[in-house]
């Protein structure tokens, strides 16, 4: 059958939907809807339902920017945390994929990007500004880069150590067990935590 032609207009919107993801083709789109059409209406219900609720009630972390259920998330409301200790990252999957080590007890701070020039996306597109406050304030120790070693996440870093060295605190990356180029959602949870665990003071790399 071609992908121009649909024998229902239903179909065929639903298609262009799940078409506008990213990485989704309309080959891979069709097979995703016939499989939705093959499943009881309770399930399809369900499957609607969660997508309307992740829409209209997720939240994003008042202190960090992490993903949460509530304003302010389990990471950053556990009292056994190091809130002194903040991992600065470009994005929730950076989170989830350092928690996954389990060897970081600290904080974190979701920039939601990183600097690209390319791509239109400078520094007042970035959540910097909170992180700005949060050092600010004196009590934050350690500040450790964990951005992807990329020549973006390298320029965003050189930002963020001109932007908070003046107040002094301890800035760090992570260890070069990362290799160049690479995301962190991308690297295995042993390396990740050698990363994390054997990092560098940022003056040094």
């Amino acid at each position: 059958m071609s992908f121009n032609e649909f024998p229902s207009r239903l179909l065929e919107n639903a298609v262009n939907e799940f078409a506008s993801l990213p990485g989704i083709g309309r080959k891979t789109a069709f097979r995703l809807v016939m499989n939705l059409l093959r499943r009881n209406a309770g399930e399809v219900r369900k499957f609607g339902e969660s997508i309307i609720r992740l829409h209209e009630e997720i939240h994003y972390c008042k202190v960090c920017g992490n993903i949460s259920d509530t304003e302010i998330c389990s990471i950053c409301s556990d009292q056994k945390r190091d809130m002194a200790q903040i991992c600065v990252v470009e994005n929730i999957q950076d989170v989830m994929a350092i928690e996954n080590t389990k060897q970081f007890r600290g904080v974190y701070h979701v920039l939601g990007g990183i600097i690209s020039p390319i791509d239109g996306i400078g520094p007042s597109d970035l959540n910097i500004d909170m992180l700005e406050e949060k050092v600010k304030s004196g009590n934050i120790k350690e500040i450790i880069l964990a951005l992807s070693t990329t020549m973006e996440g390298d320029t965003t870093n050189f930002y963020l150590f001109k932007k908070l060295g003046k107040y002094n605190p301890l800035m760090t990356t992570l260890a070069r067990g990362v290799a160049i180029g690479d995301e962190l959602e991308y690297t295995d949870e042993i390396t990740l935590g050698r990363a994390i665990n054997n990092r560098n003071p940022y003056q040094q790399c």
